[in-house]
């Protein structure tokens, strides 16, 4: 087993502090239709991961992935002070009251320590999105949720929530890479407070590769001894996001650690960014937009 890493962390809201690196129970692990089998191989690798020092753990409703969380967490050993999790509501986007009792009965905790609405798509119109954030903001008052937000959101959602929110989202996660980096959206979130989450950070060397960015991330690569998908973790954390990744071998999650180990000049963060414009390309919720919208 390699080293246990102290992973960094930034403050969010009063009193939390979350991990920039966390460890996402989504994508692979992603059950289909009404699945409610357990997952051991699921379990086993988040205990994997928590050895390891990812203490940020991330899964949501849709997931179908609460319950292996949860047990990975009781069979940890690791305390739970020690430990952030989040999970996310978006099936049960009408019914968060509800929602967030059986999330947390699935992950077996008396609180989240981030509860997200995971996207906005089930608005129809900005007072949706109003209605739902007031019901989230219930969820932090009543004490399940020690911080609350949301993932997905473009500038305009945010904008209509703020209008009405006691309690601004701390956080917005967001499918963000350097093929991906939302025009205005982040400095949007910097200059309102709001941390930018990123989820498929590893996009430009999985999903996306044989682009304009392939040159400068193995040449970054060799110079500071890692890999590109290193290289592709560091570049998100040195724009400011905390960090969401995945994978089910040890050796990887291993090796994504070493992205804690050096920064990106803020020369080389700016020539990953301006190559990445070159290409657009999404990962997800490609129905959603059109194939040309950065946003």
């Amino acid at each position: 087993m390699a080293n246990v890493v102290d992973i960094p962390k930034v403050k969010i809201a009063d009193g939390v502090s979350i991990p920039i690196l966390g460890f996402g129970t989504g994508t692979a692990w992603y059950k289909k239709g009404d699945d409610t089998s357990i997952d051991r191989e699921l379990v086993e690798t988040i205990k994997t991961a928590i050895k390891l020092g990812y203490h940020h753990l991330d899964t949501a409703e849709a997931y179908g992935t609460e319950t292996e969380l949860g047990l990975a967490i009781k069979e940890s050993g690791v305390a739970r002070e020690k430990l952030f999790v989040t999970t996310k509501v978006s099936k049960s986007i009408t019914d968060i009251p509800n929602a967030i009792d059986r999330s947390l009965k699935k992950l077996q905790l008396s609180f989240v320590d981030l509860y997200l609405i995971h996207s906005p798509f089930f608005a129809k119109s900005d007072k949706d999105l109003q209605e739902a954030w007031a019901a989230l903001e219930k969820v932090k008052e009543s004490g399940k949720a020690r911080a609350i937000g949301v993932s997905n959101y473009t500038q305009p959602q945010l904008e209509a929530t703020l209008k009405i929110a006691k309690y601004p989202p701390v956080i917005n996660q967001i499918e963000f890479h350097p093929y991906l980096q939302h025009g205005n959206l982040v400095p949007f979130q910097q200059e309102k407070g709001i941390a930018t989450a990123s989820y498929g950070p590893l996009t430009p060397v999985s999903r996306a590769k044989g682009g304009p960015l392939d040159g400068i991330l193995s040449e970054l690569a060799a110079k500071y001894g890692v890999s590109e998908g290193e290289i592709a973790i560091r570049w998100a954390i040195d724009r400011g996001a905390i960090t969401i990744t995945t994978s089910s071998k040890e050796s990887r999650l291993s090796d994504y650690l070493r992205a804690l180990t050096f920064k990106l000049t803020p020369q080389e963060v700016n020539e990953i960014s301006e190559i990445g414009l070159q290409k657009h390309f999404r990962a997800f919720w490609n129905n959603k937009y059109a194939p040309d919208d950065r946003t």
